[in-house]
Order: structure tokens, then sequence, then C-alpha cells
């Protein structure tokens, strides 16, 4: 079909950015007047077209060498004008390039006198789905009804997806209801923006009325499942897949990932290898997000080994990620190799080594990489690399540097605070006691505090046995975690206010409140082992009851004296004695003494702060077993060997 356009139907200013239209009217005036012999092009010899369609559709070919070839093919064919079929290459060339805005630019300057065809509609669409203006796509979405070209069904599921890139769900709608003819696209399309807005009952309507769903039908519902926590529904889906691609085998592990469910995505990683799919750097990203999760580092390993052996380009992205991996698994020195490696850096790549560094207790070498940062310049710091940073002064206890950055070296790069470098700040003071700044600090943030910020000052209150401003915060938060009225708790049980602790539990009762049970995992032979405090479900509990046994015997003759202070106070000693000894730590630590080869490393994730008995407990058992032993709890790592830890008692 071609019909001739009449754009003062469209109102040309409205249409376009009066602006945009002189800007490149005058932009190729200057390619006329500067570039009679530009490079692309010899003064005696014109190209021809194919030559220059090739130069234009080419990824390498930049915006201005583009308007080089537009002012080149007008000087030499001022009259009569150029093809509809060079302009509508021009058109896409620019709908391609990475100012899209141009392209309608050029349609409504030079196209005006064409009969347009089905390809112009499509590279403007094209260029729609790229700018994402309204404006523009609704102008389109006009000229393609008035002029007759709302029966090609594929441009009228471009015009949808524009509107769907565009948040637009209700004209998305519409398009889709009225369109003459759907087809596969069509309804994935509208599955598309319902699950990506959330709206998974519109979604599943769709759904159903998909005549033959394909696996990018179903993936879509995976997806949109996972996106609104319904991780059963998805898995559902994904079983029922009568066949998979990659793209919906990344979608299940990325979906656990994200849903907080680790060692479920890295089970789906190993039935997507056990089916023959090859992963790709999306799936490599996510299955290391998992065992940075988890702590697995064994399988973390083996990626990246399978990265190296196949090939994949370790980019600043890819990096980050083992970066990442390595330090949440508290293998330091193995972060630090990869990111000696890297031929490129950018700014996350730094961060996940400030930020992995601060974690794991090396506060001294997180800043002095953060001012190698600085001295760099290739490189600019911003919000997520000051959290690392200020997070190394709290785990340091480096009060003056931590205000030094916190107050001015931040607003030397013109970044704002944000809420986790004010928790940061207050986790410090509160470590070292300055309860009364950390609180002022509080009231005069220009933005509300969040809960995350209250505990790291009701975490300074325990340790500096501050009851009266821990009662204060408690009220002030609003607490509804069991883990604030614990804590709370154990504060009273510390300075012997039991009648406080039974008012808490009480009140903890009222508001149906249940304290979370203490996990520890840890990775033997690539198998996740999950232990719960007080849990005796594991099939070799009596091994490890008998080894914690022996281990107590030990190390009481080294003087060690268990933490019954905050145990229940209405049970015997040896009561509190045996309850601190079935923490879940302790059963994860058993375990891997009698799992691993004498002399390993054993890695432990918890999901709680690591309490002061078990802490104590575990720098004894790294001695007298001549192991070291790696604790990633709610707050830090604790690396124990030879009977300190990482962290100096100061966490």
């Amino acid at each position: 079909m071609h019909v001739m356009a009449n754009l003062s139907f469209y109102a040309l200013p409205i249409f376009i950015d009066p602006d945009s239209k002189f800007k490149i009217q005058e932009e190729v005036r200057d390619e006329q007047m500067h570039l009679l012999q530009p490079r692309l092009f010899s003064s005696t010899s014109f190209p021809r077209r194919n030559h220059l369609i090739n130069i234009m559709q080419s990824p390498s070919t930049t915006t201005k060498q583009l308007k080089h070839i537009h002012a080149l093919l007008f000087l030499k064919n001022p009259s009569p004008h150029l093809s509809l079929y060079l302009c509508n290459s021009i058109l896409l060339a620019y709908a391609n390039s990475l100012n899209p805005n141009d392209a309608f630019a050029f349609f409504a300057t030079r196209m005006s006198h064409f009969t347009l065809n089905k390809f112009t509609f499509q590279f403007l669409l094209k260029a729609c789905s790229k700018s994402k203006s309204l404006i523009y796509i609704t102008q389109i979405h006009l000229m393609t009804l008035k002029l007759g070209f709302s029966s090609y069904t594929y441009l009228m599921n471009s015009l949808h997806h524009c509107y769907v890139l565009s948040d637009q769900l209700r004209d998305a709608r519409n398009v889709f209801d009225e369109m003459p003819q759907r087809d596969i696209v069509s309804f994935n399309s509208m599955i598309h923006g319902y699950t990506k807005s959330g709206d998974m009952v519109s979604a599943i309507r769709v759904f159903e009325k998909v005549p033959n769903p394909n696996v990018i039908t179903r993936t879509a519902m995976v997806v949109g499942f996972f996106r609104c926590g319904n991780v059963l529904a998805a898995r559902r889906v994904f079983e029922e897949m009568p066949e998979r691609d990659l793209v919906s085998w990344n979608a299940i592990i990325l979906g656990y990932v994200q849903n907080r469910n680790p060692t479920e995505a890295l089970q789906f990683f190993r039935r997507m290898q056990i089916e023959s799919f090859k992963p790709n750097v999306i799936t490599i990203v996510s299955v290391l997000s998992a065992c940075a999760s988890v702590g697995a580092l064994d399988t973390g390993k083996w990626v990246h080994i399978f990265v190296n052996k196949n090939g994949f380009l370790l980019d600043p992205f890819l990096g980050s990620a083992l970066i990442d991996m390595y330090s949440k698994c508290g293998a330091v020195e193995l972060a630090l190799e990869v990111f000696t490696c890297l031929k490129e850096k950018n700014t996350c790549t730094w961060n996940s080594l400030i930020n992995g560094l601060a974690m794991n207790g090396h506060a001294e070498q997180a800043l002095s990489l953060f001012n190698e940062m600085r001295i760099d310049k290739s490189v600019r710091p911003d919000e997520v690399t000051f959290v690392g940073v200020l997070l190394a002064c709290s785990h340091g206890g480096f009060i003056e540097e931590g205000r030094k950055h916190f107050y001015c070296t931040v607003k030397e790069y013109g970044l704002n605070l944000v809420l986790e470098h004010y928790a940061c700040m207050v986790d410090l003071l509160g470590r070292c006691g300055m309860l009364k700044e950390a609180e002022e600090i509080i009231r005069s943030m220009q933005i509300s505090p969040d809960i995350v910020i209250w505990r790291a000052l009701l975490g300074g209150c325990r340790i500096h046995k501050d009851v009266e401003l821990a009662e204060r915060v408690v009220l002030e938060m609003e607490a509804c975690s069991s883990g604030d009225y614990v804590l709370l708790s154990n504060l009273y049980a510390s300075v012997g206010r039991w009648g406080d602790v039974e008012k808490v539990r009480m009140i903890m009762k009222e508001k149906g409140i249940k304290k979370i049970p203490g996990s520890s995992s840890i990775e033997v032979n690539n198998t996740i082992h999950e232990f719960i405090s007080g849990n005796k479900s594991h099939p070799r509990y009596a091994e490890i009851s008998e080894k914690l046994d022996e281990l107590g015997r030990k190390i009481s003759g080294d003087g060690y004296l268990a933490e019954t202070c905050v145990v229940l106070y209405d049970i015997e000693e040896e009561e509190k004695e045996q309850a601190l000894g079935h923490h879940s730590e302790k059963l994860a630590i058993g375990f891997g003494l009698i799992s691993t080869p004498p002399g390993s490393t054993i890695r432990i994730v918890k999901n709680l702060r690591v309490c002061a008995d078990c802490h104590n407990m575990t720098k004894l058992i790294s001695k007298i077993c001549d192991r070291e032993i790696v604790v990633r709890d709610r707050i830090r790592f604790h690396h124990f060997k030879d009977g300190k830890c990482s962290c100096k008692d100061y966490w």
C-alpha cells in the first residue's frame, strides 16, 4: 500500500519539537559548508546507493557520520529528490542511532512529499520504541489509522509494544482490542505489559485466551509470577512447559535469586546443565548472585572456571559479579585477583571490591582502595562507593575519617546523602558509644529514617547498655520484627531487669510476633546443608553433637565459660549451656569439622547476628582444631583463626 502523506493534517509543529526541526536543518547546512570532502567519501567519486546503505546500517557508524551522509546526499541530489527507499534507509539509520528523535525530525523535514509505505512506519515505530515519547507514539498511531495501515498486524504489534514500553497500558489494551487480527506476538506483548506492571490478574486473563501459547508466552508468565512473589505459581508454569529455551531457564534461576531462594536457583542451574543447555552471561551472573547469597564458594569457583574455559568476555559487568561472589563467600584474596586481572574497570567494579573488603573486616584496605579510585580519575565515586567507605569506617571504628567522608567528601562529588549513608554513620557512632551524636544525626535527617537506621542506634544501645535510649528507640521505630524485641529483651537481661524481659515477651505474644529461629548453612561437596537452632533432623546430628561435646570439654580446659546471661532466665544454668550449644552456627561448625579434611577452611552463612557465646567459642575452636572458620552473619564477616577474630571483638 502506498499513500501520499498530507503532513499539514498532522500539525507538524506538534509532531516534532520546532527547535529539533531547525537544529537538524542547521546541522545539515553546517555539513554542507564544512564537509564537502568528508572522510567517508572521496571528492572524485560518489558512493553507490547500496554502499551508502551498508554504511548507514553498520553499528559502528556514528550519528555524526550519518549526518555526513545526509548532507552529501542532498548536496548531490538537490533535485529531483531522493528515492523513498533511500530516505527510509536514512530514517532507519537515525532510528537505530543514539538520538532516535532525529528520525522524526528527518521525517518531518525531508519526507513530506513522499507516498509513504509500511516500512516508513515500521522505522518510525522503531524510533518510538527507543525514545518512548508519548507525543510521537500517539502521532504515529493517528497517521497509521488515517492512512490505512492498521490492517498490518506487525505494525500494530510494534505500536502496541511502544505503548507497553512507555507504561501506557490502557492505550496498549485499546490497540490490542481494536486489532483486526492478532497473532502470538500480540498476545505476548500484552502479557508482558501486564506482568511488567504487576497486574497478574489481567495477565492471566489474556494468557487463558492465547490459542497456542509458545515458550515466550509461558516465560513471560513465569517472570510475572516471580515479580509479584508467587513462587509456586511461577514454578508450576515452568514445570508445565512443553518445551524450554535458555531464556526460560534464565527466568526460573533469576526468579529464585530475586525471591531470596538461592538454593533452589542453584538446583535449577544443575538441572539446566543436565538438560544440556549452555549458560550465557545472564545465567552466569544469576548463578554467581545465588552463590554469593548462600556462600557457595565451591560452586562459584566452578562457575569462574567455566567462564574462563568457554571464552566469556571478562568485562566490568561479569567481573563485578565475580568480585561480589568471592567477597560474599569470604574469599577476599580471590576477589582481589579478579579485580587485578580486569583490563577494564568501571565504578561498579571498584564498588564491589571496596564493599567486599569493608564487610570482611579489611577496613584499612578498603579505605586505601578508595584513595586509589580517587587518584585514578577514570571512574567517579557514586553513592554506593560511599556506602562501602562508611561501612569500612564503621567496622574499623575510624570515627574521624567517617565524619570527614560523611560531612565533606560526599558533597565534594556533588552527591546526596542516602539512607544507607546515615545507617553506616549511626552504626559507627553507636558502636563507639557516641549515642547522643548518633541520635542527633537521625533527628536532623532531611529524609525520614527507616527501620535499618533505628536498628543501628538500637545496636549501639545494646553494646553500651543504654536502656533508656533503647526504650525510646523501640517506641519510635514501632518495632514489628522479632529481632528488635529480642535485642531489647537481651539488653534488659544483660542488666538484670528480668521483669522487663518478661514484659517484652508478653508484648511479643500479644502481637503474635515469634522469634525468628537462627539458621546457618555450609557447603560441603557442592551441597548446601542448612542447620536450624535446636533442630535435630540432620542425618548426622548424633555425630555433630558428639563432636561439639568433645570440643566443649577441650575449650573448658582453656577457660571457656558459656555466656548464659541472655538465655531464658527461668531455667537452670546447665540447661542454658545446652541451649547455647544447639545454636545453628555451632551445629554447622560441628558438621564442617567431621565432613571436611583437616586444615581446610570452614565457611558458614548465618541469617542472624552471631551471639557473644558463639563468637567466643568459635575463636577457641579455630585455635584447638587449627582451622580457619569464616562466619558471615547478618552484619558482617568474622574470620576466626588461631583463637582470634578479624573483627577484633568489635561487632
